[in-house]
């Protein structure tokens, strides 16, 4: 027996909103309303975006077919010789990391919001915590953050809760989209972000400038990251923390890089922040990333985020609890250490699974095989006339920057990507007013780059190069 098509809840609350005709001005009637629109009234005009224009609904197969039509103009990145790096690595996943991340008793019980998340949720996130505390050399970590910037925005916040100043103090050389979140973290308390300068032959940090910054006071913290934005070792790094004194070092890190190189905790950072995303994730649309996040123990309740601890229970046995919840919807409220509302513990998961799958070992090896790589571009790029590779003469690992000297890096990409390589990030700020002052672009090796990839991105650049003088 068929029943009505709208089956009460109780005497006046419906199961579901109904499309039928005439309810919509039913409901502004019963408001006092004419239009839909005097329900925003308090949002300013300016700031709304008005109708969005999308026609009248349709079918479900008609929108199934229109979706796959604009599906198929897609061009996967593993179709193309894949040079781009940065923050985000198309790097590869072993299988069974999958079948780990797929188990329901995970994707189930992943968010520990609850004290009653699963047990074996919170020992993979101490073991992540574990994981990142011993490659930053630090005391703590919590159990993730939304990605790489943000986490260096919540760091630029720890910093002005133990150290007075206005002032925060990052690289020149930073990418611009991280500039722009620390920017953003910092208006709210009215705090502002200074950039040092660059050397123009290492593209390290100008300590001179680190030095008068410092002795004009006002300074509650400074960030560097490691490798730099041009994919360098600031060879300057190790000596910045003397030079600041007890204002708090932050040092945003690549994960894979701190493999082989010595943790940062151990030359003074107090705060180490990173992007995880290469470890067991995908670049799938540009997310999901993981933000990184350790520090020194005396920082620890001033610290975002979660913790999760060992202990042992009744019977003594081993068992892990939610340490520490310092976020706004838990019990801190206004006095919340952070406003970020999730964590990524999945893809936590994911990071400290893919390092257990890899191996200490074996993440060194990957790393100096890819560094191989990436000298071997380098080499080949700056054999062609116009084009300087490395741009700067400093030590790099997998990455580095390649400075265009004829034509643009746009330009430039564009026709590489004609020719099936993405040949790397321009590294020019596109935010208006902001100086554009070289053809800068920052190039990655990857595990998908082989010797016919490079010989490939070496002919493309050639031909792309070539044209310039053409088109000219």
């Amino acid at each position: 027996m068929v029943g009505p098509a709208r089956a009460p809840l109780g005497d006046t609350v419906p199961r579901w909103i109904s499309d039928e005709p005439g309810e919509e001005e039913g409901l502004l009637r019963a408001l006092g309303l004419t239009e839909v629109d005097e329900l925003f009234s308090d949002i300013p005009r300016k700031a709304r975006i008005g109708r969005l224009g999308l026609g009248a609904g349709r079918e479900e197969a008609e929108v199934v077919a229109e979706i796959d039509r604009l599906l198929e103009r897609n061009r996967p990145y593993s179709k193309f010789a894949n040079f781009l790096g940065g923050r985000i690595a198309p790097r590869f996943s072993p299988a069974a990391l999958d079948a780990i991340l797929s188990r329901s008793e995970f994707y189930t019980a992943y968010t520990p919001y609850q004290p009653e998340a699963s047990q074996g949720m919170l020992q993979a996130l101490f073991e992540f915590q574990s994981l990142w505390v011993e490659l930053t050399g630090l005391d703590v970590a919590n159990a993730s953050l939304y990605d790489g910037a943000t986490a260096a925005g919540e760091a630029l916040l720890l910093c002005r809760r133990i150290h007075e100043g206005r002032r925060f103090l990052i690289p020149a050389s930073l990418p611009w989209e991280e500039k722009s979140v620390l920017e953003n973290y910092a208006t709210g308390p009215g705090l502002t972000v200074q950039e040092i300068p660059w050397d123009s032959s290492t593209g390290s940090l100008d300590l001179d400038a680190v030095d008068r910054a410092v002795q004009s006071g006002d300074v509650f913290g400074m960030l560097a990251d490691l490798p730099n934005g041009f994919g360098h070792l600031d060879e300057g790094l190790p000596d910045l923390k003397s030079r600041l004194g007890t204002i708090p070092l932050v040092v945003a890190a690549d994960p894979l890089a701190l493999s082989v190189l010595e943790p940062p905790g151990e030359f003074g950072a107090d705060i180490v922040v990173g992007e995880g995303q290469g470890f067991g994730i995908p670049p799938s649309y540009g997310g999901p990333l993981l933000g990184l996040f350790a520090c020194r123990r005396e920082h620890l309740r001033a610290s975002p985020g979660r913790i999760v601890g060992a202990t042992v229970d009744a019977a003594g046995r081993p068992a892990y609890a939610l340490t520490l919840t310092t976020r706004e919807q838990h019990i801190r409220r206004s006095r919340a250490t952070s406003n970020i509302c999730t964590n990524q513990s999945l893809v936590a998961l994911g990071f400290v699974v893919y390092a257990t799958l890899v191996g200490p070992r074996g993440l060194a090896d990957l790393e100096r095989r890819l560094s191989e790589k990436a000298r071997t571009l380098a080499s080949g790029l700056g054999g062609i006339e116009g084009v300087s590779a490395p741009r700067f003469n400093a030590p790099y690992l997998h990455e580095f920057t390649v400075e265009l000297r004829r034509g643009s890096a746009l330009e430039f990409l564009d026709r590489l990507r004609r020719r099936k390589v993405l040949g790397g990030h321009a590294l020019a700020d596109p935010r208006p007013g902001r100086p554009h002052d070289a053809e800068r672009i920052l190039v990655a090796a990857t595990e998908a780059v082989d010797d016919t990839a490079i010989q490939r991105y070496l002919r493309s650049a050639r031909a792309a190069i070539e044209a310039v003088g053409v088109s000219a």
